[in-house]
């Protein structure tokens, strides 16, 4: 597998959370999730304490909080979605600095901020704590479907070269002396990401018959043979979501 784009929000690293087994961080980032997709909206508390708990994860691996806020803002449009919902949805109302805001929209709003930052965060730090080949690897020491590692694998690939498609025509257009910026010229933008697709599109049939070409059956090699894992590195990460299952216990009892 290639470098450059697939691994740009990789941080390398040598704190205890880089030297984890990747099947391990994998399975503690799913577990996690879990929590929190679980937790009730009304549990206010709770989502405060997966937000502390992957802070100090965070810290605990070096990760610049910057890095973490600016990749943080792919997540603005449902934001600004969350933000509508209270002056959009029905129900009973309550006046926040004098206006009258639903309260089904305010938790379904919360509801949509709480869980997908902390989701979000949850796939960042497990992105910038393992690089790309050994989450492959992971799912191969999980006994994921040989299928999704497949598609995993070539995605991963593909994403760099798409992207260095795109720079490469991008340098072409500008070298001609077009470069739109302009809502006017969106029309020239989207004819430049229709020619992507059908490059890429043409790319990856000439790829797929050159894997066949060469004894391809549709499924990649494994990585490195099967081995047991210690019980200290499972523990050790597992340790996180843990907590966050022993918050969501604690939050459903008192509920």
């Amino acid at each position: 597998m290639g470098t450059g784009h697939a691994d740009a929000l990789h941080l390398p690293g040598d704190t205890a959370m880089h030297r984890l087994d990747p099947q391990v961080k994998i399975t503690a980032a799913f577990l996690l999730v879990l929590c929190v997709v679980a937790t009730p909206r009304e549990i206010f508390w709770a989502f405060g304490g997966y937000a502390v708990l992957l802070a100090a994860l965070a810290a605990v691996a070096r990760i610049p909080p910057r890095w973490l806020a600016a990749r943080l803002l792919i997540e603005v449009p449902f934001v600004a979605l969350a933000l509508l919902l209270p002056f959009t949805a029905g129900g009973p109302s309550t006046q926040v600095a004098g206006v009258a805001l639903s309260t089904e929209g305010l938790l379904a709003g919360f509801n949509i901020m709480a869980k997908g930052t902390l989701g979000l965060g949850t796939s960042l730090l497990l992105a910038a704590t393992t690089a790309p080949r050994e989450i492959v690897l992971g799912l191969q020491r999980l006994r994921a479907p040989k299928l999704v590692i497949t598609i995993i694998t070539l995605m991963l690939r593909y994403a760099e070269v798409i992207v260095a498609e795109a720079g490469r025509m991008r340098i072409a257009r500008i070298s001609r002396g077009h470069d739109p910026r302009f809502l006017w010229q969106a029309g020239a933008t989207a004819r430049g990401v229709g020619s992507l697709f059908i490059r890429s599109y043409e790319r990856g049939e000439r790829v797929h018959l050159a894997m066949l070409s060469r004894g391809w059956e549709g499924e990649m090699p494994e990585l490195e043979p099967a081995r047991r894992t210690s019980w200290k590195s499972w523990s050790t990460g597992l340790a996180a979501p843990a907590t966050a299952a022993l918050v969501l216990g604690v939050s459903l009892w008192t509920a």
